[in-house]
């Protein structure tokens, strides 16, 4: 069943032109029930919204700038998440915005029992990142339409533009992952692998790396075991990933002198 959502943007701090990309991607998690983006509409900064909103049925709610300095517009969205929270007519939020003051809502829509997704762009402070269970950047979406082809069946397309490189770091955190869930062979089904990277790193994202799925970012790296088995109905095929375990170097035996 599709989690009702509830899709607070801070217009002040999210550029227009992601409209589509965002709509596309929040759609994979969840029915957006209620969509709202917040800002001081008086502003010509803002005057590139307004056609979007119009094309994507999202409503704009007026906040004024009281005093110089002071973000109300951020004061007017967390309220309105609480007000959605107590509605009880949504079971998840998507909090778009780069701004790490929604920190502490995400948190509390969490204690709440809220599924919490974030997207902004790559300049979002990690505590914000954090208290999402899933975070998107913005970058991403906006790329991944350019790929190129491949014929391999177990990789997916390549995405075309420069992404983070593949640091000693993710290696270890996948390797990690895969053996917190290994079986005694060492083997982990990669389903449940994604599931706990992304548990314990909310940004984590194989589009991050150039890569539209995890199975090709983990092939590239050559630094694990890939194995396809049959599905119990045998309609799909099942992916178990292994590390691969480090060949200890030879050593001559000592000579023992007579």
């Amino acid at each position: 069943m599709d989690l009702k959502l509830a899709v607070l943007i801070d217009g002040d701090n999210i550029p227009s032109n992601y409209m589509k990309e965002m709509g596309e991607e929040i759609a994979k998690y969840g029915n957006a029930t209620i969509k709202r983006i917040y800002g001081d509409w008086t502003k010509p900064n803002l005057n590139k919204w307004k056609k979007i909103l119009l094309e994507n049925a999202v409503t704009p709610i007026q906040q004024y700038s009281y005093t110089s300095g002071k973000n109300a517009t951020d004061s007017a969205m967390i309220i309105d998440a609480m007000d959605i929270l107590y509605s009880q007519k949504v079971n998840g939020f998507c909090l778009v915005s780069s701004d790490s003051d929604f920190t502490r809502l995400a948190t509390r829509l969490r204690e709440a029992g809220m599924k919490v997704y974030g997207i902004g762009e790559k300049k979002t402070p990690n505590p914000f990142i954090a208290a999402c269970d899933k975070f998107i950047y913005l970058e991403i979406l906006k790329n991944q339409n350019e790929v190129i082809d491949t014929t391999d069946t177990i990789s997916q397309p390549k995405l075309k533009s420069t992404f983070d490189k593949i640091t000693p770091k993710v290696i270890k955190l996948i390797s990690a992952t895969i053996s917190d869930l290994a079986d005694d062979d060492g083997w982990a089904f990669l389903g449940d692998v994604g599931n706990l990277l992304q548990k314990k790193q909310p940004n984590f994202d194989s589009r991050n790396y150039g890569f539209q799925k995890l199975t090709p970012l983990i092939k590239s790296t050559e630094k694990f075991e890939i194995e396809q088995r049959e599905g119990t109905r045998g309609r799909f095929k099942l992916i178990y990933v292994k590390n691969i375990k480090k060949r200890k170097p030879y050593r001559h035996p000592k000579k023992t002198s007579k």
